[in-house]
């Protein structure tokens, strides 16, 4: 890459021509969004990475996304391995390895090369040895009160080891406020950071996701699923094609996924409801304004007690009042 033009998340916004056929590496959320974007600027796009696209989301919500952006002709292709990038003539080649993804080691040309990967933190030069401030390739090392190993000294957002998103760092500075300025020991908690993905459709995420439940919470994990097509706001809008996924375990919710129109959005409530530990019951008999996409999130917790409302001691308890008039 050293030798090859190649763009990154910060550096595609300096562009002034549009790209003919724009090669995206990493099939993330940057990758993704990005490559949404300029398919719909005309560019002729692909996609390849190296495992499975979009691998922090819930597999089943993915999909949902992914079949939109492929119906745009976004052409994604994973479990491509990449042996090598040239360029030569205003075109840049990327070689792929022979594999299930990468056929019998074809290579894909375009116009240009945008790089998706992920990111790692800026620390040369700053002499953190020198303040006994461990840190690795993957960030500075912190604890629950965004100390370094020197205590005299915090870290906060993308420097630190941990999330990468500009609403974390954000609340990392009230965590550090508190720490510093009143000596207050407050505590960062992840449990209930809640991630978009600004795809059309968006995707957003709290918690956790279906496999993580079943392997923590086994048999007890609940999981309701309630589609956009059953919400009249979005019937009235033409925005169906969308899903929220409730995670559930003992009557309270421990993670929520959402693909569609305005999910991240919806994913708020679910979040204040995680970070709070808010039941099902609290969501599923507040008063929802009609009709709002909002309606789907009180219906899904509602779907919740539809075993033990339907059930036939319930049954036999209505009849049982009925009786008695």
């Amino acid at each position: 890459l050293d030798e090859v033009p190649h763009l990154t998340n910060e550096t595609v916004f300096d562009l002034r021509e549009r790209p003919r056929h724009l090669i995206v590496i990493g099939a993330g959320p940057i990758g993704l969004e990005m490559a949404q974007a300029f398919r719909r600027l005309g560019s002729r796009v692909t996609v390849l990475e190296k495992f499975r696209a979009l691998p922090k989301d819930d597999p089943e919500i993915a999909e949902i996304a992914l079949a939109a952006l492929r119906a745009e002709d976004i052409g994604i292709r994973e479990g491509v391995d990449i042996t090598g990038v040239t360029t030569g003539a205003g075109t840049i080649e990327v070689k792929l390895a022979a594999g299930e993804g990468g056929g019998d080691g074809d290579t894909v040309t375009g116009s240009h090369l945008l790089v998706a990967t992920g990111r790692t933190p800026a620390l040369e030069g700053l002499a953190l040895e020198a303040a006994g401030i461990a840190h690795d390739a993957g960030g500075i090392r912190v604890d629950r009160r965004l100390r370094t190993t020197n205590r005299r000294v915090f870290a906060i957002g993308d420097c630190r080891q941990g999330l990468q998103f500009t609403h974390v760092a954000g609340y990392e500075a009230g965590i550090v406020l508190r720490n510093a300025l009143f000596h207050l020991p407050a505590k960062a908690d992840y449990g209930a950071v809640p991630w978009v993905t600004y795809t059309d459709p968006e995707i957003a995420h709290v918690g956790l996701a279906e496999a993580a439940a079943r392997a923590r919470y086994g048999d007890r994990v609940r999981v309701v699923r309630e589609s956009f097509a059953g919400n009249d706001r979005a019937q009235a809008e033409r925005a169906t094609d969308g899903l929220l996924k409730l995670v559930a375990v003992g009557g309270r919710p421990v993670g929520v996924s959402v693909v569609g129109t305005n999910a991240g959005e919806l994913i708020q409530l679910w979040a204040l409801a995680l970070s709070r530990r808010l039941k099902l019951a609290d969501i599923a008999s507040f008063i929802a304004p009609y009709p709002t996409l909002g309606e789907i999130s009180k219906r899904a917790a509602g779907a919740t007690f539809s075993d033990r409302l339907f059930s036939k001691r319930t049954r036999a308890i209505v009849r049982l009042l009925q009786w008695f008039g």
